[in-house]
């Protein structure tokens, strides 16, 4: 067993934790940070993100229309305080990326190239080709490598937090490659694990997406924030979930039924192919409901069409779509539509934080997905969210900086507990367990399902108090759980469990809410309240973990400047 110790600790390698590491190396040199990661950094699902980040960067455009494009498209649900810090920090992250050397696309004059996006009013979305995740996760990567007082921790997966005197003080985590726990103090603790979307069957998400610290914030007392808004992308590969980019749709492609038919001019001419994402996955959902999908091995589906584009514009801009569809379906986007479904893509909600990250546990931080901030209320814009884990990645490893350094360390024996009890409740627990009465693959798959049925695109409060219940017992089934490998060392099927383990939390966490928020409003779509409610609803779920259901309480919405109106494009 390690005994470890760093004045600041960050769970999570993608670009929201690698951001607030180099921030909080750069801020004093003589900070130590220990960097935990359960894969090796460079496979955080950063890596997926393919259109491209948000940023005022043009004579045409300003701030003021970045901030409002943003709270419009969050049906007015977002903080305008904190979109007000969002938009006027993301020009210089973007510089930044430059000058630690990533290769943006470019225009004829060198200028960082700039493409539409859904719900922008302008060309706004600073790219490179159709793979800007990878680029700014070996950007940052490479940058983080020349702070020797960042530590990483590869394939370490975090099981639980350190609280002492009500701080946090640390974290327990399982060395993966050793199958050994550890204990590791700190002065502060950065929660940067991403989104949840595995607790959903048909994702874009990678399998890594199990909510972990949302989940580690939610136990040690943490509210989980505006949960019930879940975001679905309206194109996505059937059969696999696979992300095809919206700047497909930006590059000008467009979204056609099985009668050949644009059929976004009934649902919103104003915008077309480029509205928000909520609106196009409900409108593709209707499609198909009144029988105008085309029909496929995985299901009805819709065509997202890119042949008038030409093959020299795909394969200049959009690579990876070409490489994808051929990959994986078959097909060359040059000659034929690429099949479509909605699925699920984004967390809106998460850990409750302040603009530095700073949650109500002193020392206790989240950034990105984990985290809600909030900038994206109901719905997310495309390309906002790699902007919001610069942007606030940097905010918050300098805030975790600045706690650290006025702290004192742990001196109690909270951290031998901690591991104490770990122990206990992984190797003593579900390591002993019987193998058969219950299985990892079972509970995961039926929570999956009760997901997308109940709390899906569509929901009313039938579905919703059926999937609060069924998660509950799902819940109470999981102390049953056994593993029936028992060698510690890349033990996968113990890493399922214990990501289950945390998807179950999330899950009764985002069905609560969503039960609860009787309205519709941007991605939280009630089929039994089908309009916005500002009267009773322009408020933030709060949701607070207990024995049994979550307790669900309310905080008010920040309105600087931008009063809620009608949502209309």
């Amino acid at each position: 067993m390690d005994r470890l110790a760093y004045d600041i600790v960050v769970v999570g390698g993608g670009a929201a934790g690698l951001r607030a590491a180099i921030a909080a190396a750069e801020s004093d040199p003589k900070l130590t940070i220990g960097l935990v990661s359960k894969v090796y950094p460079m496979r955080s699902h950063t890596v997926s993100a393919e259109g491209g980040t948000a940023a005022v960067m043009r004579d045409y455009d300003n701030l003021e229309l970045h901030a409002l494009d943003t709270i419009k498209g969050s049906d007015y649900l977002a903080d305008q305080d904190a979109v007000e810090f969002f938009v006027a920090h993301c020009p210089q992250e973007i510089v930044q990326l430059d000058h630690w050397g990533l290769p943006w696309s470019r225009d004829g004059d060198g200028k960082i190239e700039q493409r539409a996006f859904g719900g922008m009013s302008v060309k706004r979305t600073c790219f490179a080709a159709d793979k800007i995740g990878f680029h700014i996760l070996h950007t940052l990567f490479q940058t983080s490598m020349k702070y020797p007082q960042i530590v990483r921790h590869d394939e370490w997966f975090v099981t639980d937090l350190i609280v002492e005197n009500g701080a946090a003080a640390g974290v327990v985590a399982l060395d993966i490659r050793r199958g050994e726990l550890s204990y590791i103090n700190a002065k502060a603790v950065v929660l940067a694990t991403g989104g949840a979307g595995r607790v959903y069957e048909f994702t874009t998400n990678g399998f890594i997406k199990t909510g972990d610290g949302m989940a580690l914030a939610y136990r040690a007392g943490v509210p989980l924030k505006d949960m019930e808004m879940v975001q679905f992308h309206p194109t996505c590969l059937p059969g696999t979930g696979i992300l095809i980019t919206e700047a497909a749709r930006g590059e000008g492609g467009t979204l056609i039924n099985k009668n050949g038919e644009r059929f976004m001019k009934t649902y919103l001419p104003g915008k077309m192919e480029l509205g928000p994402r909520d609106i196009l996955s409900r409108s593709e959902i209707q499609e198909i409901r009144e029988g105008r999908g085309f029909e496929g091995p995985h299901g009805a589906y819709l065509g997202l069409d890119l042949r008038h584009l030409g093959e020299k514009a795909i394969d200049e801009r959009l690579p990876m779509v070409r490489e994808l569809a051929e990959k994986y379906l078959g097909l060359d986007p040059i000659h034929e539509p690429i099949p479509v479904r909605p699925g699920q893509h984004y967390i809106m909600g998460g850990v409750s934080t302040n603009l530095h990250g700073e949650t109500n546990v002193p020392g206790l931080y989240a950034v990105g997905e984990a985290a809600c901030v909030t900038i994206n209320g109901a719905n997310r814009l495309g390309s906002n969210s790699l902007s919001e884990c610069l942007v606030f990645g940097t905010a918050t490893g300098l805030s975790a900086a600045a706690y650290a350094k006025k702290r004192g360390w742990p001196r109690g024996t909270a951290a031998k507990e901690a591991l104490a009890k770990e122990e206990g409740r992984i190797f003593g627990g579900l390591m002993k367990h019987e193998v058969g009465k219950e299985s990892v693959a079972a509970i995961r798959k039926e929570m999956q399902q009760i997901m997308d049925r109940d709390v899906g695109i569509f929901r009313d409060e039938k579905g919703l108090t059926d999937a609060c219940a069924k998660l509950a017992t799902l819940r109470q089934r999981f102390v049953d759980v056994g593993v029936a490998d028992k060698d510690r060392v890349f033990n996968t099927e113990l890493t399922q469990a214990l990501e289950l383990d945390f998807m179950l939390d999330v899950a009764q966490a985002i069905a609560w809410s969503a039960l609860n928020r009787r309205e519709s409003r941007g991605a939280h779509s009630r089929t039994d309240h089908t309009t916005r409610d500002d009267a009773n609803y322009l408020k933030h779920s709060l949701a607070y973990r207990g024995d049994g259901a979550p307790r669900i309480d309310y905080l008010p919405v920040t309105i600087t400047k931008w009063q809620p109106q009608a949502r209309k494009y």
